[in-house]
């Protein structure tokens, strides 16, 4: 997990505001679970069977805990709250988290068929794909424990955004410059997606870290200048909101990046549920804005995130400008990000030639 990543998984209680109607999530679910078909590890090869028996034990398992979840569901939807025992609220917020508030895997720069209530994904999904492709892991050489630190993303003419806790992993200051600390180097790799099982990991291209543009004195923000590998060029910029969106609070979001384990800082069930123990590869993370006080330098939202999202942008899913740039989180409260529209006439970004739309 890389050191000092913020991350947090969303909140896992709001059942109804995250879902619609109760009544058919918990219907959906059941019928889901009903139509599971068991594998028997009887007629399989002696070699294959012990794996076999522990993945059955694991669907036993979240078997167990999604029908404690549609329990659960029915009750709240009866407005039966104070019936609802320990494993049914555990249960309800692992269909939040499956559900309602996914960790999609990227394959190929492009994201599986959705259903129910982020089906709305695949109306969008040619401007996701080329937000996937502004993305990537940073990844460094040097550093004495850790090989990839968090997110960036392609912000302007060669320039990546990231958080300062990212960059100062591989930064030093220098007097009034930032310089790559000694022996140290640094790229952003738009690929380490997870293979399909059975095929070989995607090709990768990453952007070398040139020159540390400068890193925030206020907020959680640092501009990288990059170049891409000899035999490619870089994608445009993703389009930065200049201007707060209308009725921020409930607008749909993405959020794309690379989610780590981290016990340390989230709740470990409920990271495993979510992200099913895998983790440093690229996903897309739907949720909403929740709150954002005009004037301020934080927004939240509840997209499921983890300690590698750290400088992972947060798309308005309308327009699919950058409305945040994601910092940190905290379990069952929320996740944070930085405003950039708040900042469109701060110094840093206007060196970095910002691509504000």
């Amino acid at each position: 997990m890389p050191n000092g990543a913020g991350g947090g998984s969303p909140v896992a209680t709001a059942a109804e505001r995250i879902f619609g109607d109760l009544r058919e999530v918990a219907a959906r679910v059941r019928g889901g679970l009903e139509a599971e078909i068991s594998e028997s590890v009887l007629e399989l090869p002696g070699e294959v069977a012990p794996a076999a028996e522990i993945s059955r034990f694991a669907r036993e398992e979240r078997a167990r805990v999604l029908e404690a979840g549609v329990s659960g569901l029915e009750k709240l939807a009866a407005h039966r709250e104070d019936e609802i025992g320990e494993d049914e609220f555990f249960g309800v917020e692992a269909i939040v988290l499956l559900e309602g508030r996914p960790a999609i895997l990227v394959r190929g720069q492009d994201f599986p068929p959705q259903h129910d209530e982020w089906a709305v994904l695949d109306a969008h999904r040619t401007a996701i794909r080329e937000s996937l492709a502004r993305v990537g892991r940073v990844e460094v050489t040097g550093h004495p424990s850790l090989d990839w630190i968090g997110t960036a993303f392609l912000v302007g003419p060669g320039t990546v955004m990231t958080n300062r806790h990212v960059a100062v992993e591989f930064a030093r200051a220098s007097g009034d410059r930032w310089t790559f600390g000694f022996g140290m180097s640094a790229r952003v790799d738009p690929a380490e997606e997870r293979p399909a099982a059975g095929m070989p990991a995607a090709a990768s291209s990453p952007y070398e870290v040139t020159e540390i543009v400068g890193i925030h004195p206020e907020v959680d923000l640092a501009l990288l200048r990059v170049e891409p590998a000899a035999d490619g060029g870089l994608p445009a910029p993703a389009a930065v909101a200049a201007d707060a969106p209308a009725a921020l609070p409930g607008r749909p979001v993405y959020v794309i990046g690379y989610p780590a384990w981290d016990g340390r800082r989230n709740e470990p069930e409920s990271m495993r549920r979510i992200f099913m123990d895998v983790y440093n590869v690229k996903r897309l993370q739907p949720g909403t804005a929740t709150e954002f006080t005009p004037g301020g330098l934080v927004m939240k939202h509840d997209c499921s995130t983890l300690g590698g999202n750290s400088g992972s942008p947060v798309f308005d899913l309308s327009d699919h400008r950058v409305l945040g740039l994601h910092f940190g989180g905290r379990y069952r409260t929320g996740n944070f990000a930085v405003p950039l529209w708040e900042l469109l006439d701060d110094p840093l970004l206007a060196r970095a030639e910002i691509n504000w739309v």
